[in-house]
């Protein structure tokens, strides 16, 4: 717009083009941190705790990170989501404060500590029986934890992540350690908690038990033998297949179905070498016959009959190595696990090595007595991995190496089973086997003294003698899951748990802190002793419970010392964290701004929310829910949401060895923290999701777009000037087209927001900055918004829309992009009042006009078609710009011409000028749209000579003799401006 004018006058000037401060590069990277530097100016956090006052709550408990490394890709789109969760939710009418925390016990720092502190100085590890040597080395995890949660405090603060960095939580605290005590004393109390022998997944690398959420299962090849367990007085043997070779010194039992069809086989020729010897007699499951005689190399068999589940269950074997020190029989139990679908029908059963083998074995616990038959589960492994004295002729053979390989146990167990003539076949399988998370090598099951609490023992003068289990299950049927399948995930998790495993055999972390009578299990309850433990870790940290004379000091005088042992053991860190909500949502003296939480359990309006990744069900989630059912008897939350996990751009891991990580530093050094924001809420985080340079170039080019809207409303709005508001009524249909389409957004994002989709928000806002405002609406007004006079009520009219409109979109993104909104708002010059502490606007019900839609969107199919028939006439070098097309449109349908009344088409089109032919027939040169097919468009040269202000084209004979060269319409607003003294 604004050529030279013919008296050589400046027309641009005159011209009210977009002007700001507001860059169309945002150099996040430099502006991010200036932004977070205000705010702590600011202290953006405890202003919006003012603001929020009075509000329902809205609390977000932060799933507490590991405090030892470098935020990580997965975290920051966790911590990211939680941002947008907190900031959504404080912007419609709550008051969201969000607490961060750190899990900083158990395992990891303890390896960190002793490879930086130890091994790499070639220093011997601490000796923990001494209290000096375990409380300096917990000292040392302390420092190490405190390291990295400030390390990592510092990158989830430059991601944009609004919350109370000055006063976290910690599960090291000294008030949470001692909470953590007195939790445990409730089970105590509740009679859940007790010390048993069972199964357990046990890490030998890292010398302890594991839970279900400390193990991930990999591929791993194993020793898979088919091995004969003689029928006493019969001739025959039944058949049993197991991977795990090295467990048949564990043998007590071999289970069977009554759903399965047994039979009696005889081998009636193989080779000389053979294991399985012609006239050998085998009783297997007939339809696992043909694949167990042909693994075993069986040249014919022959079928002798069936053998029914009672004769089963009367059976007894000897354990194939009976003549080794294996002397006790063998029964044959009904158990619901086995199956026919691999194997041989039968299952091996070794109660110390394995769950479903403790359970059928304890199950029968009864029948067994009365068969005679001793129920006690021997140790055969111990804690290093190795064979005991009660597994006669393997002692000291190891299953698992320091190292985390194979041992020579299953070679020792196999070549005993050859020698003893009991082995029938072996292979290799290749199968999914559980690891450790953290040292990522095998476990294996070993029967050990545990703390376990107890899933199905009925509570103790609570919750009406229901279990533990009963109430969870209760409880996660109550909770709203996002997604639903959450719910019937963790549900069959906790239906199918087997009682928690509870003590670890470490040295950073919390202790039981119980007193048990010597020789016995009975657990000392004594409220004062209980008190005297959590009042010296209030003060002291859990330290106290291994200073020298703490027996005594915590029994005090009351009880005889020499009469308890002092149970060392830790509580696993899973309940560390699942302990959580009751040493921050429920502590109001070191919490105070979580003071007075009311949920809709306990009759009020506040909500608790946990957001996590999948993995949780079986952790965190898990945890917390199964601490606080066992203690308060409800779940701690009322909301949980879950993301899956980041990979590459392939869909792979990403690991350092693949070369294929994506850093959140680098993204932002790179790019900006509103980059990778903008990811995270684009995409579907409920599933597993994708990034790389590719996937962020694709992100950069959609912010690059949102960015460049609001910087043209900025510069626009530059222009809008107190008294300039004409009011609803008074805006053309266009305006209202626009705050009608704002009405319909609103809703949109609201209902997004409340459901925590965030890629339907950003979808949503996209298409209507990119497609609603910037190709359409903006488009059409900017004529009217650059060359209109002061007075123009059109001009005034659309500031006022695009002026509501820019409140409510950058609102709208504020949760996602907290920088960009937060420098676009005060570029708009809201003053010191931040955008976040805004809510989300208010918009009247009544703008939504759905009548003037519609009549919009045939008017948009209508100007689709002329835009459509100007590229075509532009390509063809007949015109130029859309300003030197005057088409002519052909229509027949009323409703189209209906449309059009009252409408400046030729402003809405971009051309100088537009004639419509109603019921005149469509010429065959015109353009069609294949969706308009009754409309037709023919591009002519626009009449006239073109305005040297607003280059349209116009007839000369209408020129004002002041202003021979513009249109009559800019001219009025030069006259108009030069009248106000704005020009020249």
């Amino acid at each position: 717009m604004s050529d030279a004018s013919v008296s050589g006058l400046d027309y641009s000037r005159t011209l009210y083009l977009p002007k700001t401060d507001f860059p169309m590069r945002g150099g996040l990277p430099q502006k991010e941190p200036e932004i977070l530097a205000r705010w702590a100016r600011e202290n953006l956090y405890r202003a919006l705790r003012e603001s929020g006052k009075g509000r329902p709550k809205f609390v977000l408990h932060d799933g507490p990170p590991y405090a030892n490394g470098h935020v990580h890709i997965g975290t920051a789109l966790n911590k990211t989501l939680k941002d947008i969760v907190v900031r959504s939710h404080q912007m419609t009418g709550k008051e969201s404060n969000y607490v961060p925390g750190w899990d900083c016990h158990g395992l990891p720092i303890e390896w960190k500590v002793e490879e930086e502190f130890y091994t790499s100085k070639g220093k011997t590890k601490p000796d923990f029986s001494d209290s000096q040597a375990i409380i300096a080395f917990r000292g040392e995890c302390r420092a190490y934890a405190e390291h990295w949660l400030s390390v990592q405090r510092e990158e989830f603060k430059r991601l944009g992540v609004v919350g109370d960095w000055d006063h976290p939580y910690t599960t090291m605290s000294y008030p949470a350690e001692a909470q953590i005590a007195r939790e445990i004393f409730k089970f105590v109390a509740n009679g859940l908690l007790y010390r048993g022998s069972k199964p357990v997944m046990w890490s030998v690398i890292e010398k302890t038990a594991l839970a279900e959420a400390e193990v991930e299962y990999e591929e791993l090849t194993s020793d898979t033998i088919i091995a004969a367990f003689p029928i006493a007085p019969d001739d025959a043997s039944v058949l049993i297949w197991t991977t795990t070779p090295w467990t048949i010194p564990g043998n007590r039992a071999i289970a069977f179905s009554r759903r399965i069809a047994y039979g009696r086989y005889r081998v009636t020729d193989s080779s000389a070498d053979n294991w399985a010897k012609p006239g050998a007699t085998y009783i297997l499951a007939q339809s696992l016959a043909d694949s167990v005689f042909r693994a075993a190399r069986v040249g014919s068999f022959e079928f002798l009959g069936g053998v029914d589940g009672d004769a089963l269950a009367s059976m007894v074997c000897a354990h194939p190595l009976h003549g080794h020190g294996y002397g006790f029989v063998i029964p044959l139990l009904d158990g619901d696990h086995v199956t026919e679908e691999a194997g041989t029908g039968f299952v091996h059963t070794a109660p110390g090595h394995g769950r479903e083998d403790f359970e059928l074995w304890t199950s029968n616990h009864r029948l067994l007595i009365e068969r005679g038959i001793d129920t006690r589960i021997p140790y055969t492994v111990d804690e290093n991995g190795a064979f005991t004295e009660e597994a006669p002729g393997f002692e000291g053979k190891r299953v698992i190496t320091d190292k985390g390989k194979p041992g020579d146990a299953n070679r020792a167990v196999i070549d005993a089973l050859v020698e003893a003539g009991a082995l029938v076949a072996r292979g290799r399988l290749k199968h999914q086997y559980p690891h450790s998370w953290r040292s990522k090598t095998p476990v294996i099951f070993r029967n050990t003294p545990q703390w376990f609490l107890a899933m199905d023992r009925p509570f103790v003068n609570a919750q009406g003698g229901k279990s533990l289990r009963a109430i969870a299950v209760d409880a996660i049927e109550r909770t709203r899951w996002a997604p639903r399948s959450g719910e019937n995930r963790i549900k069959g998790m906790v239906a199918n748990k087997p009682d928690w495993v509870l003590s670890r055999q470490r040295a950073w972390g919390v202790p039981l802190s119980i007193f048990v009578r010597k020789n016995g299990h009975d657990i000392l309850f004594d409220d004062e002793v209980n008190a005297r433990i959590a009042d010296a870790y209030e003060r002291e940290g859990a330290d106290a419970w291994f200073a020298a004379g703490a027996k005594e000091r915590f029994l005090g005088a009351k009880h005889n010392a020499d009469a308890y042992d002092k149970i060392d053991d830790l509580v696993e860190v899973w309940f560390d964290s699942g302990s959580t909500h009751a040493y921050v949502l429920e502590d109001a003296k070191h919490f105070p701004g979580l003071a007075g939480i009311r949920r809709a359990i306990d009759g009020g309006d506040d909500q608790v929310m946990y957001l996590e990744g999948s993995d949780q069900h079986r952790g965190w989630f898990q945890s917390s829910l199964l601490e606080s059912c066992g203690t308060r008897g409800r779940a701690p939350f009322d909301i949980v949401l879950t993301h899956g996990f980041t990979l590459d751009e392939s869909g792979r891991k990403m690991s350092k060895s693949l070369g294929n990580q994506t850093f959140p530093e680098d993204v932002i050094r790179a790019s900006g923290a509103d980059i990778l924001r903008l990811w995270v809420a684009s995409v579907d985080y409920t599933d597993d999701q994708r990034i790389g340079p590719e996937i962020l170039k694709a992100v950069s080019d959609n912010y690059r777009k949102l960015r460049n809207t609001i910087r043209w409303m900025l510069g626009t709005l530059a222009h809008r000037e107190p008294g300039d508001s004409v009011g609803y009524a008074a805006m053309s249909g266009l305006e209202r087209l626009m705050l009608h389409k704002l009405a319909e957004l609103d809703l949109k994002v609201r209902e997004a927001y409340d459901n925590f989709d965030f890629a339907r928000v950003v979808a949503a806002l996209t298409a209507f900055m990119n497609a609603d405002l910037s190709a359409f609406y903006f488009d059409i007004r900017k004529d009217a918004l650059y060359c209109d006079a002061p007075s123009s009520v059109r001009r005034r009219g659309a500031l006022e829309a695009i002026d509501y409109i820019f409140g409510a979109v950058a609102v709208w993104l504020a949760p996602v992009l907290v920088f960009t909104a937060d420098e676009a708002w005060t570029a708009r010059g809201a003053g010191d009042r931040s955008i976040h502490l805004e809510q989300f606007p208010a918009i009247p019900a009544g703008w939504r006009d759905d009548q003037l839609a519609e009549t919009w969107d045939t008017i948009r199919t209508l100007r689709l078609a002329v835009t459509g028939a100007i590229e075509i006439a532009r390509a063809n070098k007949l015109i130029g710009s859309s300003l030197e097309a005057a088409p002519r449109i052909y229509l027949s349908n009323p409703e189209h011409l209906k449309a059009l009344e009252g409408i400046d088409f030729a402003e809405v089109c971009i051309t100088s000028d537009i004639s419509v032919e109603f019921g005149t027939p469509i010429p065959e040169t015109a353009f069609r749209l294949p969706e308009a097919a009754d409309v037709g468009v023919v591009v002519e040269r626009a009449r006239g000579v073109k305005c040297a202000r607003s280059w349209r084209y116009f007839d000369p004979a209408t020129a004002s003799p002041d202003f021979p060269d513009v249109t009559p319409r800019d001219a009025e607003a030069l006259r108009e401006l030069k009248m106000l003294g704005r020009w020249p």
